[in-house]
């Protein structure tokens, strides 16, 4: 009869390296690939006549799939068990690429987008958790850092193969195969998983809504933490280009406040994961935290100084960031099991509010309150850091 899998904690080096090893190869090739498949699948939508309003929409059925999926991340590990949980979580989005390829159905290429947030809020919540929890405890900063830049670069690399093979006639349908295959790669990866036992589960650890809102009470610090990185990492990328237009920029030197932003989030990821592992955590946080408040606070000198604005974007989308990766490595440090994947889907709900607020507040303080209304709505959510981190 076969030994049982093996704990996390349990595991020995050489397996647990196997596991990083895994982990970082299988969503390597999964991100790559689906955001290579994404926004050809957006230019598909407009050439079959949808507007732009529509095509929006549609691109919000992947995000309510994760929303809806991510407070019941624990009770499906428990379900499944970590390793087939993992494995599913790109077999899924496999299955659903390949289902919009061969099918023609607009209503049915919707419904697989919401599979495949479901499929993504799962992958990210547990390959996250499974990532801090293998890490070696010395060295945690630093692999969950490594993690985060990795699942940064899919962002640039997967838009620029698209790019690179094409994205009309032939080429398309080239693209569309070339993405496919990549994910297809990611789930090849995944099966080197070593064999994991299900989650550790103390019987006190609640699952589903009651489990998140647990995890919610006791770290709200997280909540905040991961909100604001996902208001100034991923969320301000929707409106940094307005608020460049607002300030007389031409369009591709607003359209470079995103990349600035980007290159921040990219570069920063690895240096603040080493700090956390060589000073206090909660210092390195809170200096990320300031980091943003004084970023934000500069902003009514970009008139005089427009070359500032890409130094703000660097810094907002670097220490934004950084909060979330150095909350993913705290509740690394504190939790293991369920609790451990309870904790990281509040950090992912929060930072996914976080994302879809920065747009949406940011674009109408831009209009309503010109001048001073968005440099305070910036300053107000990092000063709500600043302020959770010190009471942290």
């Amino acid at each position: 009869m076969p030994a049982p899998p093996a704990a996390s904690a349990d595991l020995a080096p050489a397996l647990r390296r196997r596991g990083l090893l895994a982990l970082f190869g299988s969503t390597f090739f999964e991100l790559t690939g689906f955001f290579m498949f994404a926004p050809l699948l957006l230019f598909t939508l407009k050439a079959r006549g949808l507007d732009t309003a529509t095509t929006g929409l549609f691109s919000a059925a992947l995000w309510l799939g994760i929303g809806a999926a991510t407070p019941f991340a624990a009770r499906w590990v428990r379900w499944l068990g970590r390793r087939h949980a993992l494995i599913a979580s790109v077999a899924v989005p496999l299955a659903t690429l390949l289902g919009i390829t061969l099918s023609t159905s607009l209503a049915l290429w919707a419904a697989l987008y919401f599979v495949a947030g479901v499929a993504a809020a799962l992958r990210w919540i547990v390959a996250e958790a499974t990532v801090a929890e293998l890490a070696p405890p010395h060295r945690r900063g630093r692999v969950v850092a490594l993690f985060e830049t990795m699942v940064g670069l899919t962002f640039v690399l997967g838009p620029a193969l698209l790019a690179a093979v094409g994205t009309d006639g032939d080429a398309a349908e080239r693209s569309r195969w070339a993405a496919i295959a990549l994910v297809a790669v990611g789930f090849a990866w995944s099966l080197a998983l070593p064999p994991l036992a299900p989650t550790a589960h103390d019987g006190a650890t609640r699952l589903g809504l009651h489990g998140v809102a647990d995890a919610l009470r006791a770290a709200p610090a997280v909540m905040v933490a991961g909100l604001a990185g996902g208001f100034f990492e991923s969320g301000l990328a929707g409106v940094l280009p307005l608020y460049g237009l607002a300030m007389g920029f031409t369009a591709a030197a607003a359209a470079l406040l995103v990349s600035a932003s980007g290159l921040g989030g990219t570069l920063m990821m690895l240096p603040l994961g080493e700090a956390s592992d060589r000073l206090p955590r909660r210092a390195v946080a809170i200096g990320c935290a300031a980091a943003t408040l004084a970023a934000t606070l500069a902003l009514p000198w970009v008139g005089a100084w427009p070359w500032l604005a890409a130094v703000i974007a660097f810094v907002c989308g670097g220490a934004g960031g950084g909060l979330y990766t150095l909350a993913m490595i705290e509740i690394g440090h504190r939790h293991q099991g369920t609790a451990l994947v309870n904790a990281t889907a509040v950090l992912v709900l929060s930072y996914t509010v976080g994302a879809m607020l920065s747009p949406a507040l940011g674009a109408a303080a831009l209009q309503w309150v010109p001048g001073w209304g968005f440099p305070a709505l910036l300053a107000a959510v990092a000063a709500a850091a600043l302020v959770a981190m010190l009471r942290r």
